[in-house]
């Protein structure tokens, strides 16, 4: 599983009578919740139809389930996703099957929420799970605060392409980001993966190359050419801006997002190597905050030596 899962969720799942009892609507709620304000989007199914019906008053929703809607809106964590099936959902059931039929179109890592009496309907479906079973999903259980992958390009994009297309800020943290290197030379492509919503970008390194006795300090215009004569390109055809911070020096490696933030042992650089396993982990909320505030550019944890924008 990626550390940036998406989900659907039948209007039933939300609904007090699918219940034995209002209090274990608000467990499972509950289970859910914390789930997806972390580690999780939800898609808007039928272009805001979904959201749309979770805002009316013809059912008994549980009183968390406008709170819970707010909240993945305000947090751009509810992606609106375009009608799948040529005629909109009447009933519980045939809002399962927009859900997945929209993953036909684009396959979601996680898997649709429902209740007992939509699962009764899809029993043999692996990707819908009753909302009290997901214990026996694999694509719930197998979730986890960090991942194993080789340092290519193919996995890099497959690990992040839910990020970069769905979040509203970016920011790529590596103090040996240079794009003309032969570790960072695919980097332009994942700056042509971010999505349409043209997100705020910010791309954070030193000012100098090498370490040791081999370490060149670069004058801030020397690292902007470097990267307008790489990424500008990119950007400019993207129809995307970047901000990009030198510093005096930092260590450490991140891609931060409104949605999650990653440590990244070795950040953005790939390797020639086939296998050559890193580590990324999903920060926490006091974390990612912590990390953004370290790289903000008043920061004092560093010195900013040059500052300019792209392209």
């Amino acid at each position: 599983m990626p550390l940036l899962a998406e989900y659907a969720i039948t209007p039933d799942v939300f609904d007090i009578t699918s219940y034995s009892t209002e209090e274990v609507c608000g467990l499972h709620l509950k289970t859910i919740r914390e789930a997806m304000m972390t580690e999780g989007l939800v898609r808007d199914l039928r272009a805001g139809e979904w959201r749309n019906l979770l805002r009316e008053h013809g059912r008994p929703w549980h009183r968390w389930a406008k709170e819970i809607l707010k909240k993945l809106a305000t947090q751009g964590r509810l992606i609106e996703f375009p009608p799948a099936l040529s005629a909109a959902p009447a009933n519980d059931r045939e809002w399962c099957a927009e859900a997945l039929a929209a993953h036909e179109h684009r396959p979601m890592r996680g898997g649709v929420i429902v209740t007992k009496n939509v699962k009764d309907h899809y029993p043999g479906e692996r990707l819908v799970e009753r909302v009290d079973k997901l214990s026996v999903a694999p694509w719930w259980t197998s979730r986890s605060p960090s991942v194993r992958l080789n340092r290519n390009s193919a996995e890099y994009h497959e690990q992040l392409e839910p990020i970069l297309r769905c979040a509203n800020s970016l920011q790529f943290i590596d103090p040996h980001l240079e794009p003309t290197r032969p570790g960072y030379r695919e980097f332009p492509e994942l700056l042509a993966a971010v999505g349409r919503q043209k997100p705020l970008i910010e791309l954070h390194r030193v000012c100098y190359l090498g370490s040791g006795r081999n370490r060149e300090i670069l004058g801030g215009v020397e690292l902007e050419g470097l990267f307008r004569g790489t990424l500008s390109a990119t950007l400019r055809a993207s129809g995307l801006k970047a901000e990009v911070f030198i510093w005096d020096d930092f260590h450490d490696r991140y891609l931060l997002s409104n949605l999650i933030g990653v440590a990244m042992q070795n950040g953005f650089d790939t390797s020639r190597r086939s296998v050559d396993p890193t580590t990324w982990s999903r920060l926490g909320r006091q974390e990612h905050d912590s990390v953004q505030r370290e790289f903000d550019g008043a920061s004092r944890s560093h010195k900013l030596k040059h500052r300019f924008t792209l392209p």
